[in-house]
């Protein structure tokens, strides 16, 4: 009896006879299935043949955990992501294809047995552990080896001289390190070499694919980015003259860039960001006429951007930033038609924006130009020509003027930053803005200097911003009140008010934002307690709050946040964001509410420099995500709760210059905060402070001199006399003028102390102009 394989079902040749022997159709149907059945069995020797056992046995012993439905009981060749190809009697394995099964563990050294494998695919899974030693020695015919997307370690098995097959090797985000040494056999062969994102060091291995003695022309990718890689790149790139994507950005390379790249007449991409590469880039770079994608970013090239790059005409991203390129903007660029995303930021850029001419970029969707030294009034009109613009940022440069209506022709506009510039007209600019209905951010601080805050009748009525997730008006030293129109925005999830002279009280329904989880309301002049209804912000008690539960964004262009107490940071979704409440530096008072142990999501609670009584509630002991606790600077008094030394993540923890008293907690992060954490409190007691241990104080000792008992008695007794007949006259005269002279101080009083809080609070802030320009959202 034969067995016939086709595809991956098995057909009983003798059954197939007699169930042909049975039927009851004409003959010459059966003489057409009989002639079918002996062309079946003329087929070659291939349909027939069952797996080897060897390979059979390695791959069950691969045990790859989920298992897979891979059964012993039947041929390993019908298994999931298994082929095979003949060979002499046998099946063998030649492709493992397994990429996206949420597969993990290690790879077992019995898929070294495969000897056969041609093609190997294990990406975009959880595989950890160190590779066979042997794989390359014993896997000698492999054409194909991808395990990208995984957790690898340890190095990185050395290749063998039968290592000649080779074409695509794939090693991108593991955690390999050590060296790269390729021989030339290996080398020879590759087209694509990926070892992006890993911890590989030492010397840059360009050289093994790329040096003026190798006849090798086949690699098209070489990518080494996110590595460990140090030194210059070495000469002999341009021996890899087929080479269309060389990467290795973000490693420690230096020197200057070599003129032999621009040999590289098929490259399309060319990568090479963080590193320490310097000079300036020469000339050559327009011969590469098919270059798509240019990133240099975070480097130290300086001069100026080649006058002729506008013949770069297939240039879709060009990515400059974080030099010090100077000049202007080259003329030429307008022939880059395909450009879709300019990123110049942080170069010493200059010149009247308004005189670029961006109507030739009809494909444009990205523009930072920020942090330079662009002049101009608003923004450049032919910019409202480009209607594919998602992002704009135009922050920290010397803009003047107004925003332009125009700017609702761009319907596309997702992301807005004019931060730090001098633009004027505050509340036309926001009723303009909130015609552009697609804002997701708009970052406006540092403008607009001592306006009053946009609140006006009409903006409370404009059906505007209503998808806007990231507003940013600091700095802006902004009058007047907290304005309404902010009930509005459903979808805001981080608001930055920080650095103006708002007055009033902290509204309580910023509280009934369902999705806010970011606020900075710090260096204001707010009064008042701190409302309760904060306490219940949705995204800051609850992830299960349905539409109220904190949404994971994308940023078009990444965010700079420097809030007090925390170092600059680069965001590129709202996810990243810390869940913070900001309102340190401003006129609160009262107690701090034990409704606030709701905000158990919440990372940052910054209640420093205000005028908050009473103690520390116990209850903030339920806010296990807390990272930073600043209560530093206010009239706090009581024990440290010891409760709080379970909040374990907590990293800055500040109490310093209150009224505290008692044994400072010890244990968890407590054991890691200094002295400066709880200076100023001459109550508290207990390691780090200065009395470490909590016995009672002396009493003074009496005083020292050469008077004698009686004088002092005497002059005390004087002294006591006439306070006693001052303040019998005083109060004398209070009960004739009771009324009026309480009534007259108290105004009094309300009055000094409102204008001098004002005045310190003002003088505070036109002294600190640099601080406001670092602590804010740009």
């Amino acid at each position: 009896m034969h067995v016939l394989k086709i595809g991956n079902n098995n057909f009983n040749g003798m059954a197939f006879i007699i169930k042909m022997k049975h039927n009851k159709a004409s003959a010459s149907s059966n003489y057409n299935k009989l002639f079918l059945f002996f062309g079946f069995l003329l087929l070659p020797c291939s349909a027939s043949a069952a797996c080897a056992q060897v390979d059979h046995a390695s791959l069950l012993s691969l045990a790859f955990k989920p298992p897979l439905n891979w059964s012993s009981s039947t041929d390993c060749c019908s298994w999931e992501g298994v082929s095979c190809q003949q060979d002499d009697d046998d099946h063998r394995v030649v492709r493992l294809w397994l990429p996206w099964r949420r597969l993990s563990g290690v790879i077992s050294p019995s898929i070294t047995n495969l000897t056969h494998l041609t093609h190997l695919n294990l990406s975009h899974n959880s595989f950890s552990g160190p590779l066979p030693n042997d794989l390359f020695s014993s896997l000698s015919r492999l054409q194909v080896l991808d395990l990208s997307y995984n957790s690898l370690t340890s190095h990185l098995p050395v290749f063998s001289s039968k290592t000649t097959r080779l074409e695509t090797l794939d090693l991108s985000r593991n955690l390999f390190n050590g060296s790269i040494v390729v021989p030339a056999a290996a080398a020879a062969t590759l087209t694509t070499f990926n070892v992006r994102k890993n911890n590989f060091a030492g010397s840059n291995p360009i050289s093994f694919f790329c040096n003026n003695g190798s006849d090798h022309t086949s690699l098209t990718i070489l990518d080494l980015s996110f590595n460990k890689f140090t030194g210059e790149i070495p000469p002999g790139l341009g021996a890899c003259s087929k080479l269309q994507v060389f990467g290795a950005g973000f490693n420690n390379l230096s020197g200057y860039l070599p003129d032999e790249i621009f040999d590289l007449a098929d490259l399309e991409e060319l990568y090479l960001p963080g590193n320490r590469l310097l000079g300036h880039i020469g000339k050559g770079i327009v011969l590469l006429t098919k270059l798509k994608i240019l990133e240099l970013s975070s480097n130290k090239f300086s001069g100026p951007i080649p006058s002729n790059v506008g013949k770069l005409s297939r240039l879709e991203n060009l990515l400059l930033s974080s030099n010090n390129f100077t000049g202007h903007l080259p003329p030429s660029l307008t022939n880059c038609t395909n450009l879709s995303t300019l990123i110049l930021r942080f170069n010493h850029l200059t010149g009247d924006l308004s005189a670029f001419n961006f109507t030739t970029l009809p494909r444009l969707t990205m523009l930072d130009l920020g942090n330079n030294n662009f002049t101009g009034g608003e923004l450049p009109q032919s910019l409202y020509s480009c209607k594919s613009l998602k992002a704009i940022r135009l922050a920290s440069n010397q803009l003047t003027g107004q925003i332009s209506p125009e700017i609702v022709a761009l319907k596309s506009l997702s992301f807005l930053s004019l931060s730090i510039n001098n633009l004027t007209n505050a509340t036309g600019a926001i009723r303009i803005l909130m015609g552009c209905k697609s804002l997701t951010t708009l970052v406006l601080s540092n403008n607009f200097l001592l306006e009053p805050v946009p609140d006006d009748e009409n903006l409370a009525e404009l059906d505007g911003f209503l998808n806007l997730k990231v507003l940013a008006l600091g700095g802006c030293q902004f009058t007047g009140q907290v304005p309404s129109w902010l009930a509005k925005l459903k979808n805001l999830q981080a608001l930055d008010l920080s650095y103006n002279l708002i007055t009033g009280s902290v509204p309580g329904w910023l509280g009934s934002l369902p999705n806010l989880f970011y606020m900075d309301l710090s260096n204001n002049l707010f009064e008042g307690g701190f409302p309760t209804e904060l306490c219940g912000i949705p995204a800051l008690t609850s992830e299960e709050t349905g539409d109220h539960k904190v949404q994971e964004s994308f940023l078009e262009l990444p965010l700079f946040v420097k809030p007090t107490n925390a170092t600059s940071q680069l965001y590129k979704e709202l996810s990243q964001f810390r869940r913070a409440i900001y309102v340190g530096n401003n006129l609160l008072n009262g107690t701090i509410p034990i409704q606030i142990g709701q905000l158990r999501l919440l990372h940052v609670l910054d209640f420093r420099h205000n005028n908050f009584t009473g103690s520390i509630p116990d209850q903030i002991s339920n806010l296990a995500n807390l990272e930073i606790l600043d209560f530093s600077y206010n009239h706090l008094s009581g024990a440290i709760p010891a409760s709080l030394k379970s909040l374990n993540f907590m990293s800055f923890f500040s109490v310093a210059y209150n009224d505290l008293q008692g044994l400072v907690p010890s244990g968890g992060q407590f054991d890691t905060f200094t002295i400066s954490s709880f200076e100023g409190n001459p109550g508290l007691c207990g390691p780090p402070t200065v009395r470490l241990t909590c016995s009672p104080q002396p009493p003074p000792p009496p005083p020292v001199g050469g008077g004698s008992s009686f004088n002092g008695k005497f002059l005390t007794g004087i002294i006591t006399a006439i306070g006693y007949g001052i303040g019998f006259g005083i109060g004398f005269w209070l009960e004739i003028n009771k009324k009026k002279f309480l009534c007259n101080l108290k105004c009094i009083f309300k009055t000094c102390r409102s204008l001098i809080n004002q005045m310190t609070k003002r003088i505070q802030k036109f002294c600190t102009v640099d601080q406001q320009n670092n602590d804010s959202v740009n």
